[in-house]
């Protein structure tokens, strides 16, 4: 049976109108100077700041170097060591926004990216060759330089917290003001420089010594200790702190590290052949895993929250159940089940879990997560009153296994759902995407929804697909006791 999602043109239309605005941006500098700090802004905040400041490093460097290279006016080393000064003083605004902002609060965390931007811009000014520093029809040096950036960090903020209502009106209110009254200044002169400066520094030291909301110690909660099992022996585990750190202990001696608040399930065998390659893939991909579909489900004209509900509406959730996800992700199904429910997510990938946890944090909510194999799930039979998956059992090691671990651990009567990619999606999306392709390629067997790996005895088994035949969503349900 397939399922088509409604098509939403007005959606569609916006998504391209504005795809288009980013590309022209690359063509004109003056729109250029708006769309390529929004991107910067958005693309840093997606990544881990090292990896942010490599990649954008060379991102800045790498046409620089083809736009400007003159070997005959300059010495090479010396031209090759100016236009790395401009990449990095480019790029530094980003990467020091990128570490302050997420430790502030609400619209307060817009400010380090124009306060730094704003120093070291001017700073480009003074120091660089006039080949290379900021034309003033691109980016200049002033007011508008400054509200350029308060701009970009600004929306991105909004995209973060998917544009609710009262945080537009504010925002639109503080922009109304902002813009009258920078566009009435004269270029930032030295003292405005320091003060910009010394703000960017006190919002810094204020980030860093602000205390974030601490882990809830895995020693105050002893029921959801109760339901962890070593995923090698089947054992239950305790709490034991050592150095100010805690760690699960196993009867035999097994020792399970946490690291972030995450309990860490992992052994080098659950990092082998497809588990290790596609981990490397999420690993990659993780920052921005939510808004690739996010942007994917606008160019296409359909509704993201609808898509999700496609395949979860088959889930049988009640306040007060414990819902366990396995390859939990960035946690994006979570904010569709039910407020009054206790989530559990598990996950291969620190990074997707990472995400979870900002994403977690973005939406108020709470969850207990964890890091492992879905393949041995750590806990108890029969904890859940809700078991489900939605994307990577397709390339598990071991599906048939994975499929007994959720059955193991659901209790009798669940209804289990699993969720992926179709065969027809993994050729016609995955295959083709520059990042992804080498992944998927020269693979050795199609995608198919794994209805033969799900034991006899089990109910109602039915398969669905949706969005076009894009993916599928199998559901069964666990016989119930006795």
């Amino acid at each position: 049976m397939s399922t088509n999602l409604r098509s939403r043109r007005g959606l569609q239309i916006a998504a391209w109108a504005i795809a288009s605005l980013f590309l022209l941006g690359f063509f004109f500098p003056l729109l250029g100077a708006w769309t390529g700090a929004i991107m910067g802004a958005w693309f840093v905040g997606t990544q881990r700041p090292w990896r942010g400041f490599l990649w954008m490093m060379a991102f800045n460097f790498i046409p620089s170097l083809l736009a400007h290279w003159r070997p005959s006016s300059w010495p090479a080393v010396e031209y090759l060591g100016w236009i790395l000064l401009a990449a990095l003083l480019g790029v530094l605004p980003f990467v020091l926004h990128r570490l302050t902002s997420p430790r502030l609060p609400g619209f307060v965390s817009t400010l380090p990216l124009p306060l730094w931007g704003a120093v070291f811009q001017t700073l480009g000014a003074a120091l660089l060759p006039a080949t290379l520093a900021p034309g003033r029809h691109r980016l200049p040096i002033g007011a508008r330089t400054f509200l350029i950036y308060w701009f970009a960090a600004t929306l991105i903020w909004m995209w973060n917290h998917e544009f609710r209502a009262a945080r537009i009106a504010g925002s639109a209110a503080v922009f109304g003001v902002v813009y009258a009254a920078l566009f009435q200044l004269p270029p930032i002169g030295a003292p405005i420089v320091w003060t910009c400066l010394a703000g960017a520094l006190l919002l810094g030291g204020w980030a860093f010594l602000r205390p974030g909301k601490p882990h809830t110690a895995w020693a105050d909660r002893p029921a959801i200790v109760s339901l962890l099992r070593s995923p090698q022996t089947g054992d239950p585990l305790q709490v034991v702190r050592e150095q100010d750190r805690e760690i699960l202990v196993g009867p035999s001696g097994e020792r399970f590290p946490i690291r972030d608040g995450i309990p860490v399930f992992l052994t080098p065998d659950d990092l082998t052949g497809a588990n290790r390659k596609y981990n490397h893939l999420y690993e990659t991909i993780a920052g921005f895993y939510d808004d690739t579909q996010r942007v994917v489900c606008a160019l296409g004209g359909k509704d993201r929250d609808e898509y999700v509900m496609s395949y979860l509406g088959a889930l049988e959730v009640k306040p007060g159940d414990a819902v366990l996800e396995t390859s939990v992700g960035t946690g994006l199904n979570f904010k569709y089940l039910p407020r009054g429910v206790q989530r559990f997510g598990l996950d291969l990938s620190a990074e997707m879990l990472a995400n979870c946890q900002a994403n977690l944090r973005r939406w108020e909510m709470d969850a207990d997560l964890f890091r492992g194999n879905a393949e041995r799930l750590p806990f108890a039979d029969a904890s859940f009153d809700v078991v489900f998956h939605s994307g990577g059992i397709n390339f598990f090691n071991d599906r048939a296994q994975a499929i007994r671990e959720m059955i193991r651990v659901a209790k009798p009567g669940t209804r289990i759902l699993i969720a992926d990619e179709t065969e027809e999606h993994v050729k016609g999306a995955y295959e083709r995407f520059p990042i992804t392709r080498w992944f998927y390629k020269n693979r050795q067997e199609a995608v198919a929804a794994p209805v033969d790996l799900v034991p006899p005895e089990m109910l109602e088994v039915r398969l669905e697909t949706v969005w076009n035949n894009r993916f599928y969503a199998l559901t069964f349900r666990k016989p119930p006791a006795g």
